[in-house]
């Protein structure tokens, strides 16, 4: 019983591990990127924008910014070649953490000017728009 126990604590010490360490490396990632923007700085910059949004279709549905295009995060490296590495993209997700882990695929393929919303969509107080499926 006592070799289950400790077994168990390493795997749980290891993934805590995990979790930070992959924190931390985003963290630092998001920082040399240097693309958070605030909600203010995002609509007024936005216009010659790619503007992404990250979450997955039935909530883009819902609500998203005016001249957004879903671009799921679970999709992206399938669909990433969808979108123009000349043009400047500007993300967004209900969770930061998710901004910044696409801005650093896409900058592995060759994109350079990301920017991301650092707040929640749901803090989002621009212009909106519903898709209505019937």
């Amino acid at each position: 019983m006592q070799i289950i126990n400790t077994i168990l604590y390493i795997v749980v010490i290891g993934y805590l591990v995990y979790l930070a360490g992959s924190w931390l490396y985003y963290f630092i990632k998001g920082r040399q990127i240097n693309g958070a923007l605030s909600g203010e700085e995002f609509e007024s910059t936005m216009r010659k924008a790619q503007i992404i949004d990250l979450r997955e279709k039935n909530t883009f549905d819902a609500k998203h910014i005016l001249g957004a295009r879903n671009l799921p995060y679970t999709q992206l490296k399938y669909k990433e070649d969808e979108l123009r590495p000349d043009l400047p993209v500007y993300l967004y997700e209900d969770r930061k953490s998710v901004s910044i882990r696409a801005a650093v695929k896409l900058q592995k393929k060759g994109f350079t000017d990301i920017k991301w919303l650092d707040e929640r969509f749901s803090d989002w107080e621009g212009k909106t728009k519903k898709t209505n499926k019937l």
